[in-house]
């Protein structure tokens, strides 16, 4: 049986998934400090406030466009895989590709995560001090600290996101009975991604504190360890306001990350399908 046209192969989907992910983290970076220190149980102008804001960006660049390529690659080609199913199901496939992708994704994003959050935090000046500093303090594994918490995070926020971004381009294209364009592929990933960040940010509350903890000397067990207990701490001792922390920050980067990511992913896909670069992979 022959390709589809729109379904792109591995090299293509890597390619776009890679360019998809340093545009978005390179332009959107200081709204995500901004998050994260907010986040941050130091509080927002001990973790730094406005100074430094591109803290741990070398960090994010060096994460984004692996991180990207993996979760597209497997989110392509497990939706390709279930394709068979009914139109009535294909919510449920969008689901299980996007959770199948952002596992695969967070084996290359939580290292370069802990790494970034502890520099935007100020817990560590530079890249190679952050690196060292986790490294002795908590060995390999120290660079997955919060990798479950990250992955129960993404997932619920992948089967909110998804779903509805490929609903809002199908409906789309219906009504103008023609192929959806990239930008306006990109105007449904901002609005699906925004609902999505706002309906999740207790997890990333979670996920920010779990990975801004580290091992005292000694080998003092972290302040924050697992998502139920550091979910209820967090409510108990500073309220259910603090579970929204960061929230405007969070949906206004989401948002305009969804248009960024998801059209940038659509538009070089469609350039590498159109001029079938890469096509022989």
């Amino acid at each position: 049986m022959a390709r589809e046209t729109n379904v792109p192969n591995m090299t293509q989907c890597l390619v776009a998934g890679g360019a998809a992910g340093m545009a978005v983290d390179t332009a959107l970076y200081p709204l995500d400090t901004i998050k994260t220190r907010l986040q941050a149980k130091a509080g927002f102008i001990a973790s730094g406030g406005f100074r430094g804001i591109y803290s741990g960006l070398s960090s994010a660049i060096l994460g984004s466009a692996p991180g990207a390529s993996l979760f597209f690659l497997t989110y392509e080609k497990t939706k390709s895989l279930m394709s068979s199913l009914p139109e009535h199901q294909q919510p449920l496939v969008h689901m299980f590709a996007a959770s199948a992708g952002e596992i695969a994704a967070c084996l290359v994003r939580v290292p370069t995560e802990v790494v970034k959050q502890r520099l935007q935090a100020k817990q560590h000046k530079t890249l190679a001090e952050a690196v060292r500093g986790t490294f002795l303090a908590e060995g390999l594994l120290g660079f997955y600290r919060g990798y479950l918490t990250q992955v129960v995070r993404e997932i619920p926020f992948t089967c909110i996101q998804f779903p509805i971004y490929e609903y809002m381009k199908l409906w789309y294209a219906r009504r103008k009975q023609r192929a959806i364009q990239s930008w306006e592929a990109a105007l449904c990933g901002s609005v699906a991604g925004g609902i999505a960040a706002a309906l999740t940010t207790p997890l990333d509350v979670v996920k920010t504190r779990v990975m801004l903890s580290t091992k005292g000397a000694g080998g003092q067990k972290p302040e924050y360890t697992g998502i139920v207990s550091t979910l209820s701490r967090v409510a108990r001792e500073e309220g259910a306001r603090a579970l929204f922390s960061g929230i405007v920050p969070r949906t206004i980067w989401i948002s305009i990350g969804g248009f960024v990511f998801l059209g940038s992913y659509e538009k070089v896909k469609e350039t590498l399908l159109r001029a079938k670069l890469f096509s022989h992979s």
